[in-house]
């Protein structure tokens, strides 16, 4: 094991590994400085050959989807004069429908559907308006023909309201929309469609410069070259579990591509200092062999008792750590010395311990002169994860303090950051952040590439246009031709691990993105893979070699 590691992260893991050790007032600690310096030559990238010889070649797809044709349209189809099933009947009782009554009786089992027959003047995209009451929010399930287009759920306001879904295409003739609610009775009215307009609002002129005016050379030319590409192409990506490449070399064997760029997520190390000296290489390896690393922060709780990710799994109370104290750019001296007085609390002074040691793993691939795309706090619309589970402030607060700790006390210069909120009541000040990422999943649903438009355009609406979108994890490959025809472009896409990529033997599986699906995806003219990413860099990628073992 190289020395420089165990110097580099000891004085900072070291330090949060006994946090709550050091959080007793009975107990005298000595904690060092947690500022990692390695003293590393920057490395050149280089790309060296893989072993790993794919199954096959496939030609390159190029970006097709029908010729789109916009006509105004405002066709109206009322519910009772559709076909229903599994229960769902016509009734006139309430006040203020459309027509001759709406549908009703749908129970709650997720059997009962209404299906509406449209006649589609044009291929364009729709906007499907669907006028429903509930006494209670139910979720509903909207397929065209047999393909599922979204779920969405109804208000509770008892009262007749229009629900729209956005940019839904539609190809000319007929077609059967299918709406089923899932968990629920409602009434629903009718159903209207309207040519859409919103399509023509996203745009791709984002500015792409970071927010860390202090950012390196390194960081600067990544931002801008994922800036350059913005809009003509998705990046591929592929999340890696356990320090190796084993799914980056089964999306090759498939495929016969390489992803860009390699995700991972860096833990505050317990006692063993191992397993981050793995990611920290695989990191750092993958950047200098000619790829894009991006780095994950799903935080164990600083709990000296019920440590864990999920809200339920620990006992950490986020808003008890709060403070108004500026400690963003105090030494742990002064920290500590804050603590002992109870000037901060016990919560407040574990969350500093472990953000500087997750700073001095970053700063161990600073010093090897990688950029990293860093995500830290995913998901903080939500209350699964401890960080979002006390609501928006507290959550707000932190991310302010780790990008105030990280730029300015630590001086991270090769950090493009990553705002995985994914909601406008979760965002954070946009001065701290360079990338705006969603994370999409559909349960049971295979190759659901389709509805991808409405997050990408929810998601610039209110972060804006200056910012990249990204789609920072997902259980199904994107459909390059969908994506560009429903012009949600995403910078890039990470394919989550495990079962949304290998069986039980570590061979592709197909249970949420075909094979065909991927190959598709990663041959089509809209992707970038690694070997097209390396030349546009002018890194021209090694021929593989064959593996003997195969």
């Amino acid at each position: 094991m190289d020395i420089r590691k165990i110097i580099a992260l000891a004085a900072a893991v070291g330090a949060a590994a006994s946090a709550f050790s050091a959080c007793s007032k009975s107990k005298k600690v000595s904690v060092t400085a947690s500022v990692p310096i390695i003293e590393e030559t920057t490395a050149k990238k280089t790309t060296e050959p893989t072993t790993t010889v794919p199954v096959k070649t496939f030609p390159d797809y190029p970006v097709t989807f029908p010729e789109i044709e916009k006509t105004q349209s405002g066709n109206l189809y009322e519910a009772e004069k559709g076909e229903l099933k599994g229960g769902a009947k016509a009734a006139t009782d309430l006040p203020e429908f459309s027509g001759d009554g709406y549908v009703t009786g749908f129970g709650d089992k997720g059997e009962a559907s209404v299906t509406f027959e449209v006649d589609v003047p044009s291929n364009q995209h729709y906007d499907l308006s669907f006028n429903i009451s509930a006494k209670k929010a139910v979720d509903c399930r909207l397929t065209l023909g047999d393909e599922q287009l979204t779920v969405f759920r109804t208000t509770d306001n008892d009262q007749f309201t229009y629900i729209t879904i956005y940019g839904v295409f539609l190809t000319k003739g007929k077609q059967k929309i299918t709406l089923t609610p899932q968990n629920g009775d409602m009434c629903i009215d009718y159903l209207k469609i309207e040519n859409n307009t919103s399509l023509s609002d996203i745009s791709y002129n984002a500015k792409g410069e970071l927010v860390n005016k202090n950012a390196g050379e390194s960081a600067k030319e990544l931002m801008s070259f994922l800036t350059e590409n913005y809009g003509q192409y998705i990046i591929t990506g592929q999340y890696a579990y356990g320090g190796d490449n084993s799914e980056m070399d089964l999306i090759y064997r498939t495929t016969g591509k390489y992803p860009v760029i390699r995700f991972s997520n860096f833990e505050v190390p317990d006692e063993s200092f191992d397993e981050s000296f793995k990611e920290i290489d695989a990191a750092a390896d993958w950047y200098l062999g000619g790829g894009i690393t991006c780095v994950s922060w799903f935080w164990e709780s600083p709990s000296d008792k019920k440590s864990g990710i999920r809200t339920e799994d620990t006992d950490f109370d986020l808003s008890k750590a709060v403070t108004e104290e500026d400690i963003s750019l105090l030494t742990e001296e002064e920290l500590r010395e804050m603590y002992s007085k109870g000037t901060i609390s016990k919560e407040c002074y574990g969350l500093i311990l472990d953000i500087d040691s997750m700073a001095g793993q970053l700063t161990s691939l600073k010093n090897r002169g990688v950029p990293v795309l860093w995500r830290p706090l995913p998901e903080g619309c939500g209350d699964w994860y401890w960080w979002g589970a006390k609501g928006n402030a507290p959550y707000k607060w932190l991310w302010q303090l780790i990008y105030d700790r990280f730029t300015k006390y630590f001086e991270l210069d090769n950090l493009i950051w990553i705002w995985n909120g994914q909601s406008e009541s979760s965002l954070v000040d946009k001065r701290t952040f360079d990338i705006a990422a969603v994370d999409l999943y559909l349960d049971g649903e295979k190759d659901y590439g389709n509805r991808f438009y409405e997050e990408f355009a929810a998601v610039q609406k209110f972060v804006g246009s200056d910012k990249l979108i990204a789609l920072s994890e997902c259980g199904s490959v994107p459909d390059m031709d969908t994506a560009f025809r429903d012009n949600a472009v995403w910078s890039f896409f990470g394919l989550w691990y495990g079962k949304y990529i290998q069986d039980e033997n570590g061979e592709y599986s197909e249970k949420y993105t075909s094979k065909d699906a991927i190959v598709r995806a990663y041959n089509s003219d809209g992707a970038m893979t690694l070997d097209e990413y390396q030349k546009m860099r002018g890194l021209e990628p090694q021929p593989a070699e064959a593996d003997t073992d195969e």
